[in-house]
Formats: C-alpha cells, structure tokens, sequence
C-alpha cells in the first residue's frame, strides 16, 4: 500500500486549508471524521494522508470511506486502488451507479 509507511510521519497534521470554513480551536476531529476524510481524499497532500492514518488509524479510515456518499470518478478510483476496496463496497459508487442508470 502506498501509505504503508504512515506511522514514519507521525508528527504531520492535517493542513489547516481542507478545513478552512472551520474554527480549528474548537474543531472535534472525531464527530467530523467523515468529513475529513472526505476532504484529505479531494484535497488532500501526502502529508495529509499520512497524518489522516495517524489520527483515525487505518481500518476506520477504510471503513469510513466506504460510507462516504460523494466522491468523483477519480477519487473513487483512487481509494478502490490504494486502499483496496472494491468499487461494490464503496457507497459513493453505489450511489452514482444508481444515478446513471435513469
């Protein structure tokens, strides 16, 4: 895996512009882990996968993005690959095969 490596950089953080709407001070990482995985995944450098691992720990960050309602096309075919997940698990994938076909 291309990450594999993650726990060498476990002094990265998560780069204050993917969530720049946010008041950082008070920002509750885990209630919005969902979103900051989404966003690392849109955004994100390799810094930021890094520290994302670090934080959420690599199963929850695989079990997260299988529940993420909205990635594009490229996205989606990143995490299928670099995570190992197979398309039919992804729910994003799901959703947008659902609406292709009306």
């Amino acid at each position: 895996m291309l990450f594999s490596d993650f726990k060498n950089h476990s002094s990265t953080k998560i780069s204050d512009s993917l969530l720049w709407e946010y008041d950082l001070n008070n920002f509750d990482y885990q209630d919005m882990k969902s979103l900051v995985i989404q966003r690392v995944i849109e955004r994100g450098r390799m810094d930021d996968f890094y520290a994302m691992i670090n934080l959420y720990g690599l199963k929850e960050v695989e079990n997260t993005i299988k529940k993420i309602k909205c990635l594009n096309d490229k996205d989606i075919n990143f995490v299928s690959v670099i995570f190992k997940i197979p398309f039919e698990e992804l729910k994003c994938y799901k959703e947008q095969q659902l609406i292709k076909n009306h």
